[in-house]
């Protein structure tokens, strides 16, 4: 319980705090500022779960250089707390369509994001927006499935990192969904009414052709039956 509290109110994360090696904590605290930690997360491969899924720690994102878009999220929060600032995430919840987790930051009042994702429409936010669901609905018309639906229907409030012991998720080896599913059960906000989903338009010929420019091949023997957060 002491560790707990001690972690929920530390203004920045130490090495001991998070229990990183000086060379995985050195990595994180060269990136100082939001853009130099999305030019980080671009860089690594994309984490396409071949043996199935799975939710990294950063120690383990930081050995295999690759990540989807919770274990992106989870590092840039935590680059961010390195740097003083509140480790907060954002769940993008979907339809018939994978969720997407954000990393969350503030400058002069207004929200930014850093996103890890294989294509191009659902990446970095600068910090213009004066509300998170100004921030959410900025992702709307490109958050779509592979029948070209738009499918993008809630967010959460902001979810800080310094709610889950660091071991869950800086250093552990091996799979765990504590904060996957923390995440998850917290307060979400719709975006959109039942009405306003049914006469949503599908994604024109053009926007399809433009969909299909990603960052990363993913290999043939990606896995398709992924559960969550795989964006």
């Amino acid at each position: 319980m002491a560790r707990r509290t001690r972690v929920r109110h530390a203004r920045k994360a130490t090495r001991t705090l998070l229990g990183l090696s000086a060379a995985e904590f050195a990595t994180l605290r060269a990136l100082d500022t939001p853009a130099k930690i999305q030019r980080f997360v671009n860089g690594l491969k994309q984490n396409f779960e071949p043996n199935g899924d799975t939710c990294h720690s950063i120690r383990e994102v930081l050995r295999m250089r690759r990540a989807h878009c919770i274990e992106g999220a989870t590092l840039a929060a935590c680059a961010l707390w390195i740097q003083g600032e509140a480790p907060l995430l954002l769940d993008l919840q979907a339809v018939h369509d994978y969720d997407h987790v954000i990393a969350l930051f503030r400058r002069r009042g207004r929200w930014g994001a850093i996103s890890k994702t294989n294509g191009v429409h659902l990446r970095w936010r600068d910090p213009v927006y004066r509300t998170l669901r100004e921030l959410a609905m900025s992702y709307f018309h490109e958050y779509y499935n592979k029948r070209h639906r738009k499918t993008l229907r809630t967010y959460s409030r902001p979810f800080d990192l310094r709610r889950v012991d660091p071991s869950l998720w800086a250093t552990r080896t091996g799979e765990d969904w504590t904060l996957v599913n923390a995440l998850e059960d917290s307060r979400h906000y719709r975006l959109i009414t039942r009405a306003q989903a049914a006469a949503l338009t599908p994604r024109d010929v053009l926007e399809r052709r433009a969909n299909k420019l990603l960052q990363f091949r993913p290999p043939k023997t990606a896995s398709a039956r992924g559960r969550r957060k795989k964006r």
